[in-house]
């Protein structure tokens, strides 16, 4: 089954550029040329993955970022003529999983791509059904749930999940789990993490404030702890 990307530019050159090449590596293509298309046609097509201009009319691609990760956790990948690299962290902070700074070269577009849809589609030999404690984790199918009630992850979130899940009790630097789930290039962004982690703790403790499972360790990192 084709995976379907979404690129939303208001752009007309940035689209007729992307939009062949990447039917051309056989994913299926739809296109918004404003924030409010995009939520629309996000809603109604159902891509498997979004590359989202961060300067659009009528609401900017944080806005639209933030208001797709309300209810959906498909990937997104943020393209952005802005180089400051604190406006690189807020956009992966707001649930970005990627970021392609423009002027973008084709094939970087593509492997970032396939590096994203890959954390998100992990392949049968890799995956393995997690239960730890009352959360059960299905990396087959990128689903989460505790107490048998699915819990909605960003495909960044499950990797955190899933690299603390693997090894209870081990502790994770910041940088190692940026690592695991980003590779070599974010190890600049180490403090994402911390907007990560709040988001996660949010979705899966009872109390974030005291969380049981997505424990701090001060000064070195974070661990993944459970009840038997």
């Amino acid at each position: 089954m084709q995976e379907k990307i979404l690129i939303v530019d208001d752009e007309p050159r940035v689209i007729d550029i992307l939009k062949p090449f990447l039917e051309g590596e056989k994913y299926s293509v739809v296109t918004a040329a404003t924030g409010t298309e995009a939520l629309r046609v996000a809603a109604t097509a159902k891509p498997d993955l979004i590359l989202l201009d961060w300067m659009l009319p009528e609401m900017s691609g944080l806005d639209v970022c933030r208001e797709i990760r309300k209810s959906s956790n498909v990937a997104i990948i943020m393209l952005t003529a802005r180089t400051d690299e604190t406006d690189r962290v807020i956009g992966l902070e707001l649930g970005a999983d990627d970021y392609v700074v423009k002027p973008f070269n084709l094939r970087e577009v593509l492997a970032r791509i396939r590096s994203v849809l890959r954390r998100m589609n992990p392949q049968p030999n890799e995956s393995e059904l997690l239960e730890r404690g009352e959360i059960t984790i299905d990396e087959a199918s990128f689903r989460v749930y505790k107490r048998n009630e699915e819990i909605i992850l960003t495909p960044a979130e499950f990797q955190i999940l899933v690299t603390l899940a693997n090894r209870p009790g081990v502790v994770y630097s910041r940088l190692q789990l940026l690592k695991a789930i980003m590779g070599e290039a974010y190890m600049y962004y180490e403090r994402t993490i911390d907007s990560h982690i709040s988001h996660l703790r949010k979705k899966i403790e009872d109390d974030p404030s005291n969380p049981v499972h997505i424990q701090t360790v001060h000064g070195v990192g974070y661990r993944f702890g459970y009840s038997k």
